[in-house]
């Protein structure tokens, strides 16, 4: 790799633009280069490797993936943070793209044309949702090689539970069916500006093979149902589900239990045989 170009510290960056976090749109920043480093370290040789990355605000995260040598497609929303991340794309000519719009609204894979690795400390107010998305649909293996997200801790803790807590639930179900999740790292609230009320975590998602036979949107239907009423027994929570209870009986779930005891394979079972 060249030598890389010096750059002036975050908090420089910062105060140069006037930048400040916006509660609105969900933003932290993070200023500890070292930390920054060892997040864009997670996914692995990300050299000459496309990485898509959401809300990357002043550039922090963004100039630690551009130092492992990724092609970064960076989406911002908050025009604010467009100066900053222009002296970026200057520092490190060809290797960063800067699109200004709604992550939620842009097909990411139209847009890379080509395998990605997503590196993205998530806005909160949209983190779950576009995680949802990643792991939806269809066509797998997904476009994305890994998913490497900073989330609020407990949204975290939820990704990858195991059946019988109460952070098991719909996440969990969405994310290990098809693909492998765990807890990468913690991050203090205190490493932020401002510090968040609540600590983070990182999650790294890599796919694995789809079981034969389900769909996916049958499995989506039958979390929401289980867990949308998880307090109740499965009789009583599936019932909006046309032919869920017989599939029950089928398979020898008992339909006293709740949707909090069941594994992930339990649910693909029956998502197969309503598929």
């Amino acid at each position: 790799m060249a030598d890389l170009p010096p750059l002036p510290p975050l908090r420089e960056v910062i105060a140069k633009h006037g930048l400040s976090a916006s509660k609105a749109l969900g933003q932290n920043f993070l200023f500890d280069e070292q930390l920054l480093g060892r997040i864009a370290a997670i996914p692995g040789d990300l050299d000459d490797k496309s990485v898509l990355e959401i809300g990357p605000g002043p550039g922090g995260l963004t100039r630690a993936l551009l130092r492992a040598g990724a092609r970064v497609t960076a989406i911002e929303m908050d025009e604010r943070c467009l100066p900053a991340l222009s002296e970026l794309e200057a520092a490190f000519p060809g290797q960063l793209k800067v699109i200004h719009g709604d992550a939620m609204k842009i097909d990411h894979g139209e847009l890379i044309g080509g395998p990605f690795a997503v590196v993205a400390n998530l806005p909160y107010n949209v983190g779950t949702a576009l995680f949802t998305n990643w792991l939806g649909g269809e066509a797998w293996p997904p476009q994305w090689s890994s998913l490497t997200l900073m989330f609020q801790q407990e949204v975290a803790k939820r990704i990858v539970s195991q059946p019988g807590g109460s952070a098991y639930g719909r996440l969990a179900v969405l994310a290990q069916w098809r693909s492998t999740a765990k807890l990468a790292m913690k991050v203090h609230r205190s490493a932020f500006t401002p510090p968040p009320k609540v600590m983070s975590a990182i999650v790294h998602v890599t796919p694995k093979d789809m079981p034969d036979g389900v769909s996916a949107k049958v499995l989506e239907q039958i979390t929401a149902a289980a867990f949308g009423q998880r307090r109740k027994m499965l009789r009583q929570s599936l019932k909006s589900v046309r032919g869920a209870l017989d599939a029950l009986a089928e398979l020898g779930i008992d339909e006293t239990r709740r949707a909090e005891t069941l594994q992930v394979d339990e649910f693909v079972q029956l998502a197969r045989k309503l598929s």
